[in-house]
């Protein structure tokens, strides 16, 4: 094989050639044809799916989910998870619904929402980094104690009468069919994408995640890392708390009910390790739109939700153990 490839009568380097093979073959890659296979079939399956204002409520399916989904992958890369997100999204809601009660105003709503979700990223953080303790034991426990506070504090009833500015976050439009959600998920995935892959935290994250020990006698600081990591995963819970119940109008100690294995299904299927070390943003940017196209053509067919939930968990078993299989496969050759 000689040292360069002619494209279009110009040499291609050894190098370069590499890099767009590996390109090719990633997974991301993959996720891009399995994303453009859904759309084709959604389209022949059914006459409503590409209606301009329909494809725009399908992007309704992930970008909460997503933006959460943004700092899980860092804490999943970090060796860490957090299962309490969805019972953060309830405590915050709830927590603006007493706010707007108090007869406050949309800022201090808004406000109220992101720093209770700071809180709760704190102390799901504090627990892990401080006393030590496995993070799926303790966001475990604060799934059920977050969820249970709202439950409390709100029994089978509801909040309502948000103020009319505040459906803004969940149901405006910055233009024609760009929802503000969308907008806002865009912004978030170039944010965390430089995060994670041009700055030095970024590659501390990695490091943590690959060898805790080596990165601590490296001089990364490991705790302060995940600590950051859990307080983010806070914040974007609020700020996915705030585009849910504006998007609903009301809050209930039953909202987003099992949200949390859709976020880490898509953080997964994004092409994160489950053990941590490695992982990209754009991979979970790809994924987000995949289950989003999923949901949202099954939703059209009127398939039932429990089925839907059904098809997430099979998925997130399969993207799990799809590379267990294959290593096997690989090695009985």
């Amino acid at each position: 094989m000689s040292l360069t490839d002619t494209v279009q009568g110009r040499h291609i380097p050894d190098q370069l050639r590499s890099t767009l093979d590996r390109r090719l073959k990633s997974w991301e890659s993959l996720l891009l044809l399995v994303a453009i296979g859904i759309f084709v079939v959604n389209s022949f399956a059914s006459p409503y799916f590409l209606n301009a204002w329909n494809l725009s409520d399908a992007t309704f399916n992930f970008t909460e989910k997503a933006m959460i989904a943004f700092a899980m992958a860092l804490l999943i890369i970090s060796g860490e998870i957090d299962l309490s997100v969805a019972s953060i999204i309830a405590l915050v809601s709830t927590a603006m619904g007493l706010v707007m009660e108090a007869g406050l105003g949309t800022p201090v709503i808004v406000l109220t929402g992101l720093l209770t979700g700071l809180v709760c990223g704190a102390f799901n953080g504090l627990l892990v980094t401080r006393l030590g303790l496995p993070s799926i034991v303790v966001t475990i426990g604060t799934m059920s104690l977050f969820r249970g506070i709202s439950y409390i504090i709100l029994g089978d009833g509801a909040f309502r009468g948000y103020p009319a500015d505040f459906a803004w976050f969940g149901q405006g439009y910055v233009f024609w069919v760009i929802s503000v959600e969308l907008v806002i998920f865009a912004i978030l995935a170039v944010i965390y994408g430089v995060i994670l892959h041009k700055t030095n935290f970024g590659r501390m994250v990695y490091a943590v995640g690959n060898n805790p020990t080596g990165a601590l006698f490296s001089g990364i600081r490991v705790e302060r890392v995940k600590l950051t990591l859990f307080l983010l995963t806070g914040l974007m819970s609020g700020l996915a708390a705030v585009c849910l119940t504006s998007r609903l109008g009301s809050t209930r100690p039953s909202i987003a009910t099992g949200m949390e294995l859709e976020v880490v299904t898509m953080v997964v299927l994004g092409g994160v390790n489950i053990l941590g070390g490695s992982g990209s943003i754009p991979g979970v940017v790809i994924a987000a739109f995949v289950m989003g196209l999923v949901t949202f053509g099954l939703g059209l067919l009127n398939v039932p939700g429990i089925v839907m939930s059904i098809f997430i968990g099979l998925l997130l078993i399969g993207v799990i153990a799809l590379p267990r299989l294959w290593a096997m496969s690989r090695k009985g050759r």
